[in-house]
């Protein structure tokens, strides 16, 4: 008996000095690469993108923030972590212009990253939010460790690598389109509300939403200590800013520097459209947030109500797929359509080109929009733009910064339910030809309040002391 015991103690003994020593190699491993990045850091600004093919104004910023900084500082190399295998210095830049049209002063270096698996929502069916940032922390370990820049960029809001590229020597910049976790999505928990990010089955269990309640406290502590590592924090509008401010409780850190749209081609449509059809666009990629059943649902509300009185409109909905799960997204929306009997009056279009988005926008007279809480709303100021009348949630930034009234003129519509949305749809086919040229003439005056240009100027005086003080 004896022998046994001193046996399993022997046992229990080399299993946890086994451990500790796996997880001193580990730590003596990881804080090696960590100061041989130190001393090996490029003078260069690391732009943290992983994906850089999701269409989305999340990469028109990417490529404006590129740009800026070659035109601000040209000592500074531009490199972007991705995870896209096919990306080349060369498609790039050519995808910058086509989709964009923002042509880069110079090619940017490219860094591949194999690990994103680790911060896609497939990976995670359950504690998503945990589990993404998490994994974002080891993408961006194996970014840093194959490069490490003077400046790191995140512009996707992946605020938990922040500290790891602090320990790397990285000074911190980001550009915040949203908070991970906002005081908005703690209170819909509390009232149990059913939403794309609280699903129904939790929203009808008071023992399941407390529990989630607590997930979410405790996220939005972690999201605040990670986020405040921040050297400098952009974010894209009112509402935003208010949620990093609260959260993140650095100030005098944070600047607002609202969003690159294009204003000025789009400025260049008439504001004459044609008689028949009506057109109305949605521009969004296919996700799950940008709630494109609901404008379906909407639009075919509103053809009965028109009845045959006016003129059939047609709705074009004009987005990107990141990956499989946006594809069945569309597929679904294909028949929903068809289950409404709308389909004849429905147009998909998937990853268009830049200049096909833009003459789309320039046939429409209104645009859709339906996300909760969107942080901006950078297709709602290109419908404003082009002339197209804006219907967009009244939420976050389109009611806070975008649809406001223009010299005491209405500008928009902004609704929640489907049945406003469907008011609104005829509403605008039901205006006097004078009347909707009024509205569209100062939504695009105040649209100018958007454009490239003001993103540039205050984006380079946001980022001007951080480049002065650290760039050595």
């Amino acid at each position: 008996m004896f022998s046994i015991l001193r046996s399993m103690e022997n046992w229990i003994f080399g299993l946890v000095f086994s451990l500790f020593s796996a997880a001193l190699t580990l730590v003596l491993i990881a804080g090696s690469q960590i100061m041989n990045g130190r001393r090996n850091r490029k003078k260069a600004v690391g732009f943290f993108h992983p994906y850089t093919n999701d269409g989305g104004g999340g990469e028109r910023v990417l490529w404006c923030a590129v740009k800026a900084i070659q035109e601000e500082n040209s000592d500074l190399d531009c490199v972007i972590f991705t995870g896209d295998r096919d990306a080349s210095p060369q498609n790039l830049t050519a995808r910058a212009i086509d989709r964009f049209g923002v042509e880069l002063l110079s090619q940017p270096e490219v860094v591949h990253l194999y690990k994103r698996k680790w911060i896609e929502e497939t990976t995670y069916p359950r504690f998503t939010m945990i589990g993404q940032s998490f994994g974002s922390i080891y993408l961006c370990w194996e970014a840093l460790r194959k490069y490490t820049p003077l400046y790191y960029f995140d512009t996707c809001g992946y605020a938990f690598t922040y500290p790891l590229a602090r320990l790397f020597g990285c000074n911190v910049i980001c550009y915040t389109h949203y908070p991970t976790i906002s005081l908005d999505m703690i209170s819909r928990v509390r009232q149990r509300s059913s939403i794309y990010n609280n699903d129904a089955s939790i929203a009808k269990s008071g023992w399941l939403s407390r529990c989630k309640i607590f997930y979410y406290i405790i996220f939005s502590w972690m999201y605040g200590f990670v986020g405040s590592w921040a050297h400098l924090a952009m974010v894209n509008s009112s509402w935003t800013q208010a949620h990093i401010q609260k959260l993140w409780k650095i100030p005098n850190r944070t600047k607002r520097v609202y969003p690159p749209c294009n204003t000025s081609d789009l400025q260049e449509f008439s504001l004459e459209r044609p008689a028949q059809p009506p057109i109305f666009i949605s521009v969004a990629q296919f996700r799950p947030e940008k709630a494109h059943p609901l404008q379906l649902e909407a639009f075919s509300i509103a053809i009965r109500k028109l009845g045959e009185d006016f003129p059939r409109p047609k709705l074009q909905f004009v987005g990107s797929c990141r990956y499989s799960a946006d594809e069945e997204r569309l597929q679904k929306l294909r028949d929903k359509a068809i289950e409404l009997k709308v389909d004849g009056d429905v147009e998909f279009h998937k990853n268009v080109t830049y200049r096909d988005l833009i003459k789309l926008l320039g046939g429409a007279i209104a645009g859709l929009h339906s996300m909760v809480d969107e942080h901006f709303g950078i297709s709602v100021v290109e419908y404003m733009a082009a002339g197209a009348i804006p219907i967009a949630h009244n939420s976050a930034g389109p009611r806070m910064d975008i649809v406001l009234e223009e010299d005491g003129k209405q500008v928009g519509f902004l609704c929640q339910s489907v049945e406003e949305y469907a008011d609104a749809i005829v509403k605008v086919v039901r205006m006097p030809e004078s009347e909707r040229h009024r509205m569209a003439a100062a939504a695009r005056k105040r649209a100018c309040r958007f454009s490239e240009q003001r993103f540039h100027d205050d984006f380079k005086a946001a980022i001007r002391p951080l480049l002065t003080q650290r760039s050595n």
